[in-house]
């Protein structure tokens, strides 16, 4: 088996990266309760304008922490602009808004998705990525796997088709702006926390301009869904983030961005044992098939020279995420989509 090169490292880390892997599996396993909490008490783009805030507050305390700049140049951020809609401003508020009729186990599960839509788009956008049979076998297992999730053989019956189709939007969404940040936004300059502080930045200054036209401030603010809120932003993208560079510069990206394949599962447990939401057989049995066929359509065709890096998508969540960002996670480092959600 060929190793996986690994960065240059820092000096050791208070924790150990598996530790660092766990939390962040764990928060943005979590991402989709707090989503589904804080439209307890928010408005849908009130929820994601509150998430990309505190994130970006994050973002920029270890930006000045560690003495980095923002990036420079007109070009450069007219790229993030559009990056910042698609992987941030968009596909959280989608979430937000199909968490108003879907249970958070089901928004996770849409989630997973991204790598099965980040396949079949970089067929057509990306010259370099061929399809093998094994990538093939990956896309048609994951979509079985989306349809034994709907219970497609009942005629999706109890199930919310507006709120699903958002958060598979969503999903979509990810896949075309990790798309997007490949063709235009590598060899910057800039580093990676440098980009992700504009983009969510850039994605909060999106959300103030629409959330005043589509909302009106609550009559009262309730404390749980306040703390889901700022838990959503301030750990699930901003100390998220933070926390996947450390785990992609120590093990590398392929190993980190496993964490995808664990946020379905940590999102369907949490909705389970917090908000008592219902799960039939299929929903863990069709997760379980969606993650099949996202993995396998990670895998790469052999070569005889010295293999390419493999490419992963994101999360999120986070995702974020396969998912970095996650909803969520790409194996060339690029910028974190927050995901996972």
């Amino acid at each position: 088996m060929t190793r996986e090169a690994v960065p240059t490292r820092s000096p050791s880390p208070l924790l150990d990266w598996r530790v660092r892997f766990g939390l962040l599996a764990l928060i943005w396993g979590f991402s989709f309760l707090f989503i589904k909490v804080g439209t307890d008490g928010f408005a849908p783009f009130q929820v994601t304008f509150g998430r990309l805030l505190f994130g970006t507050a994050v973002l920029a305390l270890a930006l000045v922490v560690k003495r980095d700049r923002l990036p420079r140049g007109a070009r450069t951020w007219g790229h993030l602009a559009v990056a910042a809609f698609l992987l941030n401003a968009l596909p959280f508020s989608l979430f937000a808004y199909a968490e108003l009729t879907i249970p958070s186990t089901l928004a996770g599960i849409c989630n997973a998705t991204t790598p099965l839509w980040g396949m079949v788009l970089s067929l057509v956008a990306l010259s370099e990525d061929r399809p093998t049979r094994v990538r093939a076998a990956g896309l048609g297992i994951g979509f079985v796997g989306v349809l034994t999730v709907l219970g497609a053989w009942q005629g999706f019956s109890g199930l919310d088709v507006t709120g699903t189709a958002l958060a598979l939007l969503a999903s979509f969404s990810y896949a075309v702006g990790w798309i997007y940040v490949r063709r235009t936004l590598s060899g910057t300059g800039a580093s990676h926390l440098s980009l992700a502080t504009a983009q969510v930045g850039t994605a909060t200054l999106q959300l103030a301009l629409v959330t005043p036209f589509f909302t009106t401030l609550p009559d009262s603010v309730e404390l749980l869904p306040l703390l889901a809120v700022i838990a959503l932003g301030a750990l699930g993208t901003g100390y998220a983030m933070l926390l996947q560079y450390g785990v992609v510069a120590e093990v590398g990206p392929t190993t980190a961005s496993m964490v995808t394949y664990f946020i379905p599962v940590i999102a369907t447990a949490a909705g389970v044992a917090f908000l008592d939401e219902h799960l039939a057989w299929n929903t863990p049995v069709g997760a379980a098939v969606v993650l099949l066929g996202a993995a396998l359509t990670q895998t790469r065709a052999s070569r005889r020279t010295a293999p390419a890096p493999a490419l992963s998508q994101p999360v999120a969540s986070t995702p974020p995420a396969p998912a970095a960002a996650a909803a969520g996670n790409p194996a060339e480092p690029r910028l974190p989509s927050s995901t996972v959600t």
